[in-house]
């Protein structure tokens, strides 16, 4: 059995950082890059890719809402038209960067508010995408496993890797419950562990309420902007190779 294990990154601002990028680059083996919306920069932006290409890791463009004082976390409303336009200009500068730096975004994944939306939201969902197809029909659209994303990115035809998260609540559509809400976040790096080796032995995600939903469990996302995030990483890396699964970046399923 092989998993990714991916992780958010490249989330500072100039001289202000967010979370060890560095540190966490020595767990995962694909990574998610803040393409300057919601988070990062252009100089934060090509050092994490750099980073990542030095150590083989997978690197990701990771778009969300033009919303640096929320950190993409509100919902915004937009036409699907400027919507796509915010996606092909977020990809297409990850691509431009890692180009410059000798490597290859393979994936792609939503951030934030982006991504619950279009979880909820078809339309929203197939715009985003299709967006990201025109600019590079070939690449993984990493997606919150057994929701309207993937049903979408099934429709579509397209390379997808299915995403559950290590440190998130589910709901029972299994879509993630909302953060501040009771039992929204997952801060004890061994329940964390317990989950994902649960969730991969099962093929599925088990929600908040107890009931099973079948589910993808290609890439596991460990956050890296909380208190907890390095040590919830390293946790779920040893219980999964204790369990003899391997770990390597994402492959993808097609339609």
């Amino acid at each position: 059995m092989k998993v990714d294990l991916n992780a958010d990154m490249g989330e500072g601002f100039g001289d202000w950082t967010m979370g060890d990028d560095a540190a966490l680059l020595e767990v995962v083996t694909s990574v998610n890059i803040a393409c300057g919306a919601h988070a990062g920069d252009w100089d934060v932006m090509a050092r994490t890719m750099a980073l990542a290409q030095d150590r083989g890791v997978g690197i990701g463009a990771h778009p969300g809402f033009p919303d640096l004082q929320g950190f993409g976390r509100r919902r915004m409303s937009m036409p699907l038209d400027s919507l796509a336009n915010l996606i092909i200009w977020q990809f297409g500068a990850a691509r431009g960067v890692a180009a410059a730096q000798g490597a290859t975004v393979r994936h792609f994944k939503l951030h934030g508010a982006l991504s619950n939306m279009t979880c909820e939201d078809a339309d929203m969902a197939r715009a985003a995408y299709e967006a990201a197809l025109r600019v590079d029909p070939e690449v993984i659209l990493l997606v919150l496993a057994g929701t309207v994303q993937e049903a979408v990115a099934r429709d579509l035809g397209a390379n997808w890797a299915g995403e559950i998260f290590a440190d998130r609540g589910y709901n029972d559509d299994a879509t993630l419950v909302t953060r501040g809400q009771p039992g929204a976040m997952v801060h004890d790096p061994a329940e964390a562990a317990a989950r994902m080796v649960d969730f991969v032995r099962r093929g599925a995600i088990v929600a908040n309420s107890g009931k099973v939903v079948p589910a993808a469990c290609d890439s596991i996302c460990l956050h890296g902007d909380g208190p907890t995030a390095l040590a919830i990483a390293r946790a779920v890396r040893a219980a999964l190779e204790a369990e003899g699964v391997t770990l390597a970046p994402m492959s993808a399923r097609r339609g």
